[in-house]
C-alpha cells in the first residue's frame, strides 16, 4: 500500500510540474489571451489537460503494456507537430482571427433562426448577414463547440509529443505494468490541476487590462502571439534540422 501511495503522489506532483513546461505555457497563454474571464480561462486549462491526458494514457499504455517502440522519425514528427501548432496559434492570434471569430460572428451576427437568438449589427445589410450566418453554420456549427475543441485539440497534440517520455519514465520507476498505467492516469490528473492553476494565473493580467487598460491588453495579446510564433519556429528548426527529421539520419531522445 505504501509503495502504491508513493506512486500516486509521485505521478500527481510530476503532472503538476509537467504542466509548467515552456511549450505548454506558451500554447495556453496564446489561447487565454483572448479570454475575458478567469472562469473561462480555467475551463481552457481543464480542456487542455483532458486532451493531454487522453493521449498520454492511450499512447503510454500501448508502450507500457505491449512494449511498442516509437522510431526516431515518428517521435520527431510528434515533437514537430507541437511546433507547427504553436506557429498556427501565433498566426491566428496576431491576425486577430480569434477575436474575429468570437466577436464578429459570436455577437454581432445573429438573429433568430429556428428559435436560436442572434444579434445583428445595424450597419450590415440583410443579405450580407444572411450569407455570414450561413457560412458560420456550415463551417463551425457552433462557436461554443469550436471554443471547446480548440484547447482540447492543443492538449492532444502536446500529449502526443510527450507520451513516450512519460511512459518510459513510468517503466523505469515502476515494475508492475498495471501500476504504471495507473501512474499515467494520476499523472494526467496532476497535469489538469496544474494547468487549471496556470491558466487562472495567466488570465488575471489579461482580464484586468481588458476593462481598464485596453491598449495594454492588446500589447499583451500581441506579445503572446509573437512568442508562440517564435517558439514554434525554434521547435521546428530543432526537430527538423538539429535532430535531423529532414535528413537521412534522425536522432531522437524522448524528453
Amino acid at each position: 500500500m505504501i509503495p502504491f501511495l508513493s506512486i500516486i503522489a509521485l505521478g500527481f506532483f510530476l503532472g503538476l510540474r509537467h504542466a509548467t513546461d515552456a511549450d505548454h505555457v506558451v500554447a495556453v497563454t496564446t489561447i487565454v489571451s483572448r479570454e475575458r474571464s478567469i472562469r473561462s480561462a480555467v475551463l481552457i486549462g481543464v480542456l487542455w489537460g483532458l486532451g493531454h491526458t487522453i493521449t498520454i494514457f492511450l499512447v503510454g499504455s500501448l508502450i507500457i503494456l505491449f512494449g511498442i517502440v516509437i522510431p526516431p522519425r515518428l517521435g520527431l514528427t510528434m515533437e514537430l507537430s507541437v511546433g507547427l501548432m504553436l506557429i498556427l496559434l501565433g498566426i491566428l492570434n496576431l491576425s486577430g482571427m480569434m477575436r474575429w471569430i468570437k466577436q464578429d460572428f459570436g455577437a454581432a451576427h445573429s438573429h433568430s433562426h429556428g428559435g436560436i437568438a442572434h444579434t445583428h449589427s445595424a450597419q450590415d445589410p440583410p443579405e450580407k448577414m444572411e450569407a455570414s450566418l450561413g457560412w458560420l453554420d456550415r463551417t463551425f456549427g457552433s462557436i461554443g463547440f469550436y471554443q471547446i475543441l480548440r484547447p482540447l485539440a492543443v492538449g492532444i497534440v502536446h500529449g502526443l509529443a510527450g507520451s513516450a517520455a512519460v511512459a518510459l519514465l513510468a517503466l523505469t520507476t515502476i515494475q508492475i505494468p498495471v501500476w504504471a498505467v495507473i501512474y499515467l492516469l494520476v499523472f494526467g490528473l496532476g497535469t489538469v490541476a496544474g494547468m487549471m492553476l496556470i491558466t487562472a494565473a495567466i488570465a488575471v493580467p489579461f482580464v484586468l487590462s481588458e476593462t481598464r487598460f485596453a491598449r495594454l491588453n492588446r500589447i499583451l495579446a500581441t506579445a503572446s502571439g509573437i512568442i508562440s510564433l517564435v517558439f514554434g519556429l525554434l521547435i521546428v528548426y530543432e526537430m527538423g534540422f538539429v535532430n535531423g527529421l529532414f535528413t537521412r539520419n534522425p536522432t531522437w531522445t524522448p524528453h
